[in-house]
């Protein structure tokens, strides 16, 4: 549920600044294959990717986290 919960704020947070996964993945500096399986919450992400996502977003690491619930 917390990979799900993930998903969908960073895709909320993606959408609200008009951008496809392809542009942010690229601006983040990850693969955009990569980051489409975090955006639909499949994927389980490494401290490194996202530390990139959050500075994608300009937004520290507990403001990216903040919002996301774990159950």
């Amino acid at each position: 549920m917390l990979l799900k919960n993930f998903g969908d704020h960073i895709r909320s947070l993606r959408e609200s600044r008009g951008l496809s996964q392809e542009k942010f993945a690229l601006k983040a500096g990850i693969d955009r294959t990569y980051y489409a399986s975090v955006d639909n919450g499949k994927r389980n992400i490494s401290r490194i990717n996202l530390g990139k996502i959050s500075c994608g977003f300009g937004l520290s690491l507990s403001e990216l986290l903040d919002g996301v619930t774990n159950g």
